[in-house]
């Protein structure tokens, strides 16, 4: 399975930095990741829904950790090529 397309909504907010929408193999959509600004850097949270305890479970997400590495690598260098393009967003960590 091959990530075909990557979209990047920048946000310029304290944690959350931005929306992504990913397509696989030119036939599957996955909307609503999250690029996240940690205690140690960014990561990429996975779509999730509240649940009624007030917890949140994934909705979508790679079985295997490779996957998710590959995913969170991927979407990370777009991140950070739409902050080079987009000069309006302030970027406020310091990880490149």
């Amino acid at each position: 399975m091959k990530i075909t397309e990557i979209n990047i909504s920048l946000r310029d907010e304290e944690r959350l930095k931005a929306f992504v929408n990913i397509t696989l193999d030119d036939v599957f959509v996955v909307r609503g990741l999250k690029v996240i600004q940690g205690n140690q850097g960014l990561f990429v949270c996975m779509p999730s829904r509240k649940m009624p305890d007030g917890s949140y479970k994934d909705i979508a997400h790679p079985i295997n950790n490779t996957f998710r590495q590959e995913l969170e690598q991927l979407i990370l260098e777009k991140y950070r090529q739409k902050l080079v393009e987009d000069p309006t967003i302030s970027a406020k960590e310091e990880e490149f």
